[in-house]
């Protein structure tokens, strides 16, 4: 059985740095994406930051670029995102997300196809 948990997450002041961490298991083979989505009440769900964990491939929201990194820990299907230079608007509820789709970065971040964590919130005080 597959499993996608989160851990991170809080409360900071605008300009302040949080680090998310998630960490999957089950996947037989591993997984080939894993990245983080965020929703605010009544919005979509929307990707913030993915990699392809074969070839190491980032895609990042324009909202996140130059703020937000996502990196893999050693061979793990653990992934983490440091939120540097936080803003109010970042605040939202943040989801993990591991898929073994052989489809590309650009269908992961789309949300369709994914085993998804419990959500953890983030928010970010002006």
């Amino acid at each position: 059985q597959v499993h996608v948990v989160e851990s991170g997450g809080g409360s900071v002041q605008a300009g302040g740095s949080l680090r998310l961490s998630c960490a999957a298991s089950g996947f037989t083979y591993g997984t080939n994406y894993m990245g983080w989505f965020r929703q605010a009440p009544g919005k979509e769900r929307e990707a913030v930051a993915a990699l392809y964990m074969r070839l190491g491939t980032t895609y990042y929201a324009d909202s996140v670029k130059g703020r937000f990194t996502i990196s893999r820990e050693d061979e793990k299907d653990t992934v983490h995102l440091q939120m540097d230079s936080l803003k109010p608007e970042d605040t939202d509820t943040y989801y993990c997300a591991a898929s073994t789709t052989i489809g590309t970065l650009t269908y992961f971040i789309t949300g369709r196809d994914g085993t998804w964590g419990q959500g953890t919130q983030v928010t970010v005080s002006s």
